[in-house]
């Protein structure tokens, strides 16, 4: 059997993912019908950047694509911030559980589980809305929210916004695979008054989110939520099916975690268990960064495609052919590649300008994203600062985590209160707000009281004063708290901010600021890869403007933006910028995404008489948009379902990607 050749255009999340599952130790398939890879077969792997894998392949930035993890002077032992995805919901690894199980299951196989951690989020939430400085649990009947929102909706949380919404036609939780059925046949199921636009049975999918939200809670309403939410993200007017889906992931009681290695670290992982897979299986494995796919067509039953350089993107550098193609790129990046050949005239099959493919890839609306990270010599936000401000951000709290019970062993902490205390989940990454809280329930459980210095040890070392977030209505949006994460503690003591956390229409409020006053433009937006260079300093007109709203976020209105001091550092990451164009996608109405998720990631399948194999994967056509586990999910399924590769994990409560019908 002539050996083949397996091409894989992107190298964050899907494109790794792909690669490191074809090289799993037995995939499913044996004889005429195996498409795993096999000994003496060809791996490439195309990057357009060239991500910071490993020392031997070195690169300008953190792996991960929309992934990036920057640490303070560009040194892994630093503190570090997020400055793209950064987190995930674990999957606890029962068979109806929540969680991102495709992601867990990576973390877990790379041996990565002692560096995830909870990702902590504030019962208390400070809010900066309207020139308004307010803590959730102060906004009640007397101390409203500074909105006329019908039906006193001003008096609770800006979610509840969401909630009502969504009791227009939720009224269960639903399963993964109820929801899939839900965004092909969800309804309003409750009668509306005369004065809505929308009565009861009119279906969900053909209904934009923002005229939804709009019609429900009216303009005061919609702006609450909307302001106080901090994604405009979710609030846009996209498939309303599926919003009421993705908001409800927001909702309180939600775990998420990270990793103290930053969140990158897992590709750098995976980019290391591809290199030894390959290496045992035989398989020949390239890897060529700053390199893009340039276009793509089949030819008498064979994939041509031709590759272009990251310093003449737009300029075809080479053609070859493959047995099989994996576009792991966003919606954006894909067009690119369609335009190559879409106006001239060519041989063979053109799957990407194909009339239903590209009505297909429309369903995928592009978010851009915007990301400002800054660090400092203290945490001047926080409650225990040496002079804190009016309004610190309410992050203070206690965690005993595996990392807590193994420095407390190196303390001396007695080793049967340690044992006792693992295995009790009341205890066990459960937020305590109170100090005192945290010991009264370790003395309940142990039934002896602590020593002071035990008290003191037990608190010193599940103390957490970070992430958030705090939420305004300015341009910064977001922002959320890293603290001193360092991996090494022993130097300096670094606080990371990042300072402002927005999408959608606040993200061109920054990138004015790239530039500053006084000067023109030199490079074109539409070729200003910043995303694949790293996070980019930012100029002092950026740093004043995020002190300016930091200031009235934690010190009031009136604060001068000197009550915010100079960072040391301070970066940014541009996510409007290609080759990305967008942070995350979501749904357009009046789609079937299941049909699209089912047919997208083999466009092919869209054409009468057609097969080509080529793929789409990726978070965009995904059941998990905006997530990692979108990402793996759509390459999961696309090596089960073409590939014959025995799925990682069982899918019958979790379908990688909605079924139809």
């Amino acid at each position: 059997m002539k050996n083949k050749t397996y091409s894989i255009f992107g190298a964050g999340a899907a494109g790794l993912y792909t690669a490191w599952r074809l090289l799993d130790k037995s995939p499913a398939g044996t004889g005429a019908g195996a498409k795993g890879l096999v000994k003496g077969d060809t791996l490439e792997l195309y990057d357009w950047g060239q991500y910071d894998f490993t020392q031997e392949n070195p690169g300008s930035r953190a792996a991960g694509a929309r992934v990036c993890t920057w640490h303070y002077k560009d040194d892994k032992k630093n503190s570090y911030l997020e400055v793209g995805g950064m987190r995930y919901l674990a999957w606890d690894g029962k068979p109806k559980s929540d969680g991102h199980r495709l992601v867990t299951t990576v973390i877990s196989q790379l041996g990565l589980d002692k560096y995830s951690v909870p990702f902590n989020e504030s019962v208390n939430p400070l809010y900066y809305l309207r020139t308004k400085n307010m803590y959730l649990n102060a906004i009640t009947s007397s101390n409203p929210a500074p909105y006329n929102v019908n039906n006193f909706g001003a008096t609770d949380s800006p979610d509840t916004g969401f909630n009502l919404v969504e009791s227009l036609a939720v009224t269960k939780n639903k399963s993964r695979r109820e929801w899939c059925d839900f965004y092909q046949h969800g309804k309003i199921n409750v009668d509306l008054p005369e004065s809505s636009v929308y009565k009861k049975g009119d279906h969900l999918k053909d209904i934009g989110y923002w005229n939804l939200m709009f019609d429900q809670l009216g303009s005061e309403g919609y702006n609450y939520t909307s302001d106080g939410n901090g994604y405009t993200s979710n609030v846009i007017n996209w498939n309303a099916a599926v919003a009421l889906q993705a908001n409800n992931e927001f909702t309180p009681g939600t775990e998420y975690r990270t990793l103290t290695t930053g969140y990158s670290s897992m590709f750098n992982a995976l980019f290391d268990s591809i290199v030894k897979r390959a290496k045992e299986k035989g398989v020949h494995f390239n890897y060529y960064p700053n390199t893009r796919l340039h276009s793509i067509l089949q030819k008498d039953g064979v994939i041509h495609y031709t590759i272009a350089t990251r310093e003449k993107p737009n300029k075809k550098s080479g053609e070859k052919t493959t047995n099989a193609a994996w576009m792991a790129m966003p919606r954006h990046s894909i067009d690119l590649v369609a335009q190559a050949t879409r106006y001239e005239d060519h041989e063979g099959l053109d799957v990407l300008n194909h009339q239903q493919v590209q009505l297909y890839l429309e369903s995928a609306i592009m978010q851009p994203s915007y990301k400002v990270g800054m660090f400092f010599h203290e945490p001047w936000w926080a409650d225990n600062a040496a002079t804190p401000p009016p309004y610190p951000a309410q992050i203070n709290s206690y965690e005993v985590t595996t990392a807590v019970l193994t420095s407390l062993v190196e303390q001396g902490f007695p080793k049967a209160y340690i044992t006792a205390i693992s295995k009790d989940s009341s205890i066990m990454e459960t937020p305590f707000t109170a100090a005192a809280d945290l010991i009264a329930a370790t003395e309940k459980l142990i039934r002896e009281r602590l020593t002071i210095v035990q008290e003191e040890q037990l608190l010193n070392t599940s103390q957490r004063n970070s992430i958030g977030p705090s939420v305004t209505d300015m341009p910064i949006r977001q922002v959320v708290y890293f603290g001193n994460n360092a991996l090494d503690q022993t130097g300096d003591k670094i606080y990371g901010l990042l300072a402002s956390y927005d999408d959608e229409s606040f993200t061109s409020f920054w990138q004015e600021l790239e530039i500053g006053p006084n000067k023109t433009r030199k490079i074109p937006i539409s070729e200003n890869c910043q995303t694949l260079e790293g996070p980019r300093k930012a100029p002092d007109i950026m740093v004043k403007m995020l002190r300016q709203q930091l200031a009235a976020v934690h010190f009031g209105p009136q604060a001068d933006y000197s009550a915010v001091p100079e960072p040391l550092e301070t970066r940014y990451m541009d996510w409007s910028l290609p080759p990305f164009n967008a942070g995350y996608h979501a749904y357009a109405g009046h789609y079937n995404i299941c049909d699209v998720q089912q047919k997208i990631r083999k466009p092919s399948q869209l054409i009468d008489g057609a097969d080509a194999n080529i793929f789409i994967v990726g978070e965009a056509y995904s059941n998990d948009q905006a997530w990692v586990e979108g990402a793996y999910c759509t390459a999961e399924s696309v090596l089960n379902d073409f590939f014959g590769i025995k799925p990682i994990i069982d899918e019958e409560h979790y379908p990688f990607i909605c079924p139809c019908g």
